[in-house]
This record gives C-alpha cells, structure tokens and sequence, in this order.
C-alpha cells in the first residue's frame, strides 16, 4: 500500500508525491496489461516486433 504524509496542509504536494509513488509501483502498468485477454500467440508476436524495434534503436544509438 502507497503512503504520503501531508504535511504543513501542502495537500497538493502529497498528492505529487503519492501519484510519483504509485507509478513507480508498477501498478498502472498492470491494470493495462490484465484490461483485456490476449492469445499467447499474439502475446509472442507483440515480444518479437518490440525485441525488434529495440535492437534497431541500439543499433542506431551505437553508430
């Protein structure tokens, strides 16, 4: 469970501090990822192009 203090009455800098927190958490991340049910084949096909994607990146970061 995520925590922030408030304190002083900054509620908006709590609320900051809170959303920062709970992104790091990963817990976004997996709300997206359970939203909806993808075939492991699909799931594989999605790995390869982004495996893909990235080592064009590198390659292109290294030149």
């Amino acid at each position: 469970m995520t925590r922030v203090e408030v304190r002083g009455g900054d509620v908006d800098g709590a609320l900051k501090k809170f959303k920062i927190k709970f992104a790091k958490s990963g817990v976004p991340s997996e709300l997206k990822k359970h939203k909806a049910f993808k075939k492991p084949g699909v799931e594989k096909r999605e790995a390869k192009k982004e495996m893909i994607k990235n080592s064009r990146k590198r390659k292109n970061k290294n030149k």
